[in-house]
């Protein structure tokens, strides 16, 4: 019989970890569903499994952690369920500042911030200040984010530039394009990981995980923890990232 072992971080090759991991946070309204509660008891309980998560990044010094906080979709949700997801995130924010201080991970968010209520807005850009200064792990909540829309955006900022003559048609070139996105300051995810068993993803991101290595797994996102973010990672770093190329090209390459 196979008996599965949790991962720890002395499973993980230190000199080889994703220097951007992105979470999409899957799973929260079944769990919930299976106490026989309502969606927002596991969004509710869903906080423990972001402290584990952030804290295991900060642990193997990931560079950024993307989690897929609230997509432009969401704001279709029942009101109830989205005022008190605002509600929550302005108390998860408040109560893990302290923490994020000390593990010195800095926070940063992308997406459209303005739809967001006043009162959350304002609590998460005071962590995002009161944080700048900590130099380790980069916390990325993307919040009322959709890919689409981020491209969208872009793509009408780049339209602006050229026709003002600030940029040239023939100067557009993909790294041109990324210096318009949300993500500019960041490099590409390496590792994605989706919790709650679903196989696609959902508007995240789309431009900037063209090579991205996907780990998708059944556990519900607030019976994610520690060692599942190490397992993740313990599986991409048995995995060839080629780029394009061939096996034998990147053996060559390597030391």
């Amino acid at each position: 019989m196979n008996c599965f072992v949790m991962k720890t971080i002395d499973d993980i090759d230190l000199s080889n970890v994703p220097r951007h991991v992105a979470v999409i946070m899957d799973g929260n309204g079944r769990w919930a569903q299976r106490q026989s509660e309502k969606r927002l008891y596991g969004h509710q309980h869903a906080v423990q499994a972001v402290r584990d998560t952030v804290e295991a990044a900060a642990r193997l010094h990931v560079d950024y952690l993307t989690l897929y906080t609230f997509s432009t979709e969401n704001w279709n949700r029942p009101k109830d369920e989205v005022d008190g997801l605002m509600q929550l995130m302005i108390k998860a924010v408040e109560d893990e500042t302290s923490t994020l201080l000390k593990n010195n991970v800095r926070l940063l968010i992308i997406g459209d911030i303005q739809r967001v209520p006043e009162s959350s807005r304002e609590s998460i850009m005071k962590c995002c200040a009161d944080t700048a200064a900590n130099t380790g792990t980069t916390l990325v909540l993307a919040l009322s984010y959709s890919s689409r829309w981020e491209i969208a955006e872009a793509l009408r900022t780049l339209a602006t530039d050229v026709a003002e003559g600030t940029l040239k048609p023939e100067e557009i070139d993909e790294d041109t394009i990324r210096k318009y996105l949300e993500t500019r300051e960041m490099p590409d995810p390496d590792l994605l990981i989706r919790t709650g068993g679903e196989l696609r993803v959902s508007n995240f991101l789309l431009w900037q995980m063209a090579y991205t290595e996907f780990y998708f797994t059944d556990i519900l996102w607030p019976d994610f923890r520690m060692g599942d973010f190490y397992e993740a990672v313990f599986q991409y770093q048995n995995r060839q990232r080629r780029f394009g190329k061939t096996g034998d090209q990147v053996k060559q390459q390597q030391p």
